[in-house]
């Protein structure tokens, strides 16, 4: 049995960290590479860092984030926003990548899957899919974090870059994603059981127990998360308005820093000895 992964994600807007509920509605939380330092030593998996504005802009503005965190960390790093050439993607993974994630690209051009997998490995090649529920219980793809609706099936979507050569699929419910309600099982298990590469869950973890039922019951491969460890994180951490700059909305940190009340933080180790518990395979820390 393979080891399940565990990949926080940390979703950045200009030098910070930021997070927010169905995409949208973004609250600084602090530096990323604090976060990913603070992970990396309490045993993820991989990280994955997504830059949620780049699609807006037209160019990914993670290289110097990336740089220094690939000299510091020793775990897959993957990067994602705002790629949409083989140039774009050769760039990020000079910087230290070693992954990319792609979604608004790809759905435009789908041949970039191809050419991409080709030059850089299929192993390199991660595909994003940001699915809402439609009302006939379908579910459609979005693009630019979410704001944009493609009328692209997500299910049929999953299976054509399958075929055009990605080695990975991510799949985040737009629907339960920041809610901290759980994730959307089906959708990650009629995924998982139509394609025959592995399958990331994102979107939707508010307590250790979801992470264990979307691994059993959704049958994801690897588990990305958020809001659940990024606050346990900010909450052992006292709070200088000098580490930041005046983009965005730093309130939260001013305040008491309680989380959401449907999200129960944790933290890594708890989460892996949790899954250990259960029977699940995963690397200790």
């Amino acid at each position: 049995m393979k080891n399940v992964r565990i990949i926080p994600r940390l979703d950045i807007k200009g030098p910070n960290l930021v997070k927010g509920i169905h995409l949208e509605g973004l609250r600084v939380l602090g530096k990323p590479e604090r976060f990913a330092r603070h992970y990396y030593e309490n045993g993820a998996d991989e990280l994955l860092y997504m830059d949620v504005v780049a699609s807006l802009y037209g160019r990914n503005s993670l290289i110097n984030i990336i740089a220094r965190t690939s000299k510091e960390i020793f775990i897959p790093l993957t990067v994602g926003g705002g790629l949409r050439t083989i140039d774009d993607i050769q760039t990020v993974l000079r910087a230290g990548a070693d992954k990319v994630s792609l979604n608004t690209a790809v759905i435009h051009n789908p041949d970039l899957i191809r050419e991409s997998s080709r030059k850089f490995g299929s192993s390199t090649i991660l595909i994003s899919i940001e699915a809402i529920k439609k009302s006939d219980g379908t579910y459609e793809a979005y693009t630019d974090n979410g704001r944009e609706k493609t009328g692209v099936d997500a299910l049929e979507w999953a299976k054509r870059v399958t075929e055009l050569g990605a080695g990975e699929i991510m799949v985040t419910s737009i629907n339960q994603e920041g809610t901290g309600r759980g994730f959307d099982l089906n959708l990650t298990r009629t995924i998982a059981e139509s394609v025959p590469i592995p399958v990331i869950a994102c979107g939707g973890a508010g307590q250790v127990e979801h992470i264990h039922e979307v691994i059993k019951e959704g049958q994801a491969d690897a588990v990305s998360i958020a809001s659940i460890i990024h606050y346990n994180f900010i909450k052992k951490r006292e709070f200088c308005e000098d580490d930041y700059t005046s983009e965005g909305n730093i309130e939260y940190l001013k305040r008491a820093k309680q989380g959401f009340l449907k999200i129960r933080d944790t933290s890594l180790p708890k989460i892996k000895g949790h899954l250990i518990e259960c029977g699940i395979a995963c690397r200790p820390i």
